[in-house]
């Protein structure tokens, strides 16, 4: 008899970008040297402040259990933050404390999801966003998006795409794959939108902190009905740590606690404990050093990779991303990407990890590794493409 599973289990696919990192270490095991472009992890180490504070928390044996919302102490320094960040008020009884963003994710979509309703998202877009839809029964609904929205969801693709199965948008500013920005007029539109037919507006900004262009402001300035999601993965360079927030509703705080208390009890002590140094002068000064150090990154790869034929009609304005056309290099960027890393070591991730969206013709570019690194990246990519 064979293994029965879930038949929502069909439509969760693996992330292409995983076998791909396993297949660059297998090279490198082998002694291989692979420029690394395709995880979208930051390369740098998580600041000393926030080991420092981590360590201490160690020491001093605080590895109990905290409330399923969090520590209180973190939950009153991300409410501190907001007020210096955005100067927003937002009350730390509506911050929830989670095992990363894709925790928040997971506990946004169970509590608004009933199963056969309907929750719009960008295409391409992260592979999570519509993987979690899909595991509460909901309906994740791609909306193509290009460079004429400039990758984004606007109010006009939400008012068109809405039906009366529909409970909720999804969006994210700066959005993974692109690096692309919602303008603010148009996030506040689209939170007016969602409240009028009785839905609900989610707001990823976990690359809050990471962008180097245009005007950006949190959600939480301009509707205090939506659900905004964050984490410190990014900005904060604590991928290992597994941590994150929401913020959400006074009306949802109780039911989350509930759904957080049964999904992982609480996120872990240790790491919320490191993150209270998170916030400090010192750790940000840290950040904002790294911050343009990703944008010198771009800067350098972009105009690299548009002289090499990939399209990239829209500069990333924020997050470590580029997402780019290839149909003038190949019409199939899962081979592309392939025989890139076997042939010239430089890791890609394919278009298909992020949607339906023309996949096969879009890669994405991660500048998370050093410039020197994406330098001999460039220098490799144009070695290859010349031998084709």
């Amino acid at each position: 008899m064979g293994v029965v599973t879930a038949t929502r289990l069909n439509d969760i696919a693996p992330f292409r970008v995983m076998e791909i990192l396993a297949r660059a270490h297998e090279l490198e095991r082998e002694g291989r040297s692979i420029v690394h472009m395709e995880i979208g992890e930051p390369d740098f180490p998580t600041p000393q402040p926030i080991c420092a504070a981590g360590m201490a928390a160690l020491a001093k044996g605080e590895l109990f259990y905290t409330a399923a919302q969090g520590l209180p102490a973190l939950r009153e320094a991300i409410s501190g933050f907001y007020r210096m960040r955005y100067g927003v008020d937002v009350p730390a009884s509506r911050i929830i404390v989670t095992t990363g963003s894709s925790g928040a994710l997971l506990l946004a979509v169970a509590a608004l999801v009933n199963p056969g309703d309907r929750v719009l998202v960008a295409d391409p877009g992260y592979p999570c966003n519509r993987h979690f839809v899909r595991l509460m029964e909901g309906e994740p609904v791609g909306v193509a998006v290009g460079a004429d929205s400039n990758y984004q969801l606007t109010p006009e693709l939400i008012e068109q795409h809405w039906d009366s199965r529909t409970v909720a948008a999804l969006a994210a500013s700066p959005s993974n794959p692109t690096g692309t920005l919602i303008p603010t007029a148009h996030l506040k539109e689209m939170a007016e939108f969602a409240r009028a037919r009785g839905g609900t507006l989610i707001v990823d900004e976990i690359y809050h902190g990471l962008v180097y262009a245009g005007d950006v402001t949190t959600a939480l300035a301009l509707a205090d009905d939506v659900f905004v999601i964050n984490s410190f993965s990014k900005y904060f360079n604590m991928t290992g740590w597994r941590l994150g927030w929401m913020v959400v509703p006074d009306r949802y705080v109780t039911e989350i606690d509930k759904l957080a208390q049964n999904f992982y009890l609480a996120a872990p002590t240790p790491a919320q404990h490191a993150a209270l140094a998170a916030f400090k002068p010192e750790t940000l000064a840290i950040l904002e050093a790294r911050r343009n150090e990703f944008q010198a990154r771009r800067d350098y790869l972009v105009p690299a990779l548009r002289a090499f034929g990939f399209d990239i009609p829209q500069t990333p304005q924020g997050a470590f991303y580029i997402y780019a056309g290839c149909s003038r290099l190949t019409q199939d960027s899962v081979a592309f990407a392939r025989d890139l890393l076997e042939q010239a070591g430089v890791a890609i991730t394919p278009g298909i990890d992020f949607g339906s969206n023309a996949p096969e013709r879009h890669v994405r570019f991660a500048y998370t590794n050093s410039l020197e690194r994406l330098q001999e990246g460039v220098r490799r990519i144009g070695e290859f493409l010349g031998k084709r």
